[in-house]
């Protein structure tokens, strides 16, 4: 299994690199100098940012998700990461626990992107809420969610409303599923066939309109057990990308186990969502109806 993650990754390495080739030789900005340092000349900041606190059930697959974010960036020179889960700096004026300015370090000023796998009511008080919003819909930064992130902060409407939706259910538990690539064009999913096969626990999300979502990915409920309370078109939006504000959004129900992870059609999907977040791809995000 060991053997299998490497190569899996080895192969990330060389996707990532393959992608830089055909973009010339300053896509990745200056040469590489210290890992894990300050931020180097050319490349953009990424917080990877997963409070678990308050989790349920807390997934295992947070921590080798957000080490292979920080991989993806540091192999292919588009991004540094910052790894967090101390919500606090997630604040243009972030504090110590004494109240007390922190120093150093990733806030809302120096990042240009959030990838985000939080559970349930992550802590944030109404300043760092409106700091976030801010980030996003103001500033025209990006934000990446994978997965558990649906669940993450549901009494907080405008959160769901930025994001595109709320955690209804996970109606199937771990099965294989048919996935339709609605997003044929889409940088996070030009890589993946019209339709394939992904086993995973699939979210299904409720408070969501496809006309203020470009969907990319669903899940075809009509080779699976009919489930209670479904749509009426067997309607199940699995991936989507949307703008809020002057920012960009993007979503993906993928993955609930770390193996799926080292998969490379889903971790590409969250490598190409980033690229497109920061805004060194383009593609429209326009909403398309079923």
């Amino acid at each position: 299994m060991r053997r299998t993650r490497w190569i899996a990754l080895a192969a990330a390495c060389l996707y990532c690199l393959g992608v830089i080739a055909q973009q010339g030789p300053h896509a990745s900005g200056q040469r590489a100098g210290e890992r894990g340092g300050k931020k180097r000349s050319g490349r953009k900041a990424v917080l990877a940012w997963a409070d678990t606190r308050n989790g349920i059930a807390q997934h295992d697959s947070v921590s080798h998700a957000l080490a292979l974010i920080e991989r993806l960036g540091y192999e292919s020179g588009f991004w540094d990461t910052y790894i967090r889960t101390d919500s606090n700096i997630v604040s243009y004026q972030p504090q110590m626990t004494t109240g007390q300015p922190a120093s150093g370090g990733p806030d809302l000023n120096n990042v240009d992107a959030i990838f985000f796998m939080g559970h349930r009511e992550v802590s944030l008080d109404d300043k760092q809420k409106a700091d976030l919003l801010k980030f996003v819909r103001d500033d025209g930064k990006g934000f990446v969610a994978a997965h558990v992130a649906l669940t993450a902060l549901m009494s907080w409407p405008e959160f769901g409303e930025m994001l595109g939706g709320q955690f209804l259910d996970h109606p199937y538990g771990t099965v294989e599923g048919t996935i339709i690539n609605e997003g044929p064009g889409f940088p996070a999913t030009r890589h993946l066939p019209a339709v394939f096969k992904l086993t995973d626990e699939y979210y299904r999300v409720k408070n969501f309109s496809r006309a203020k979502s470009h969907v990319v990915l669903r899940l075809d409920t009509s080779k699976l057990p009919q489930i209670q309370n479904a749509s009426e078109d067997g309607d199940f939006p699995l991936a989507w990308a949307k703008t809020y504000g002057k920012g960009r959004v993007f979503y993906c129900s993928f993955a609930h186990d770390a193996r799926t992870w080292d998969n490379p059609d889903v971790y590409h999907i969250y490598f190409e969502a980033i690229r497109w977040a920061l805004g060194l791809t383009d593609s429209s995000s326009a909403a398309n109806p079923r």
